[in-house]
């Protein structure tokens, strides 16, 4: 969220062999941030950066962006925790302005 507005639809799928060890913790993160986990872990390594641009013609939009109209970007990548992997995909929203300022529809950039 930001300004009151969602900016961000995130999904992160877990492997229940990740939430072993002292990774238990992540079965109960209820609505502490994901990212502030990661980014604070001195074990976490992150893969390559996936972008992909996003339309209702996409045939795996979830179902809450479906009758969003406007093509929106989206990133994906798994992050390693003690070397236990976690996939974290994210689709920037409309309302998320400083992304959508700088990218257009048709733009491709690799990270």
């Amino acid at each position: 969220m930001g300004g009151g507005m969602p900016w961000v639809y995130a999904r992160s799928i877990i492997p229940i062999s990740t939430l072993t060890g002292r990774l238990r913790s992540l079965r109960h993160l209820d609505n502490q941030p994901l990212g502030a986990l990661l980014f604070n872990d001195p074990t976490m390594r992150r893969e390559s950066v996936e972008i992909a641009c996003h339309t209702n013609a996409n045939a795996q939009m979830p179902v809450a962006l479906r009758e969003i109209q406007s093509p929106m970007w989206g990133r994906r990548s798994v992050f390693r925790l003690d070397n236990k992997p976690m996939l974290v995909s994210e689709i920037f929203l409309p309302d998320f302005k400083p992304y959508n300022q700088s990218l257009r529809f048709g733009f491709s950039r690799t990270i």
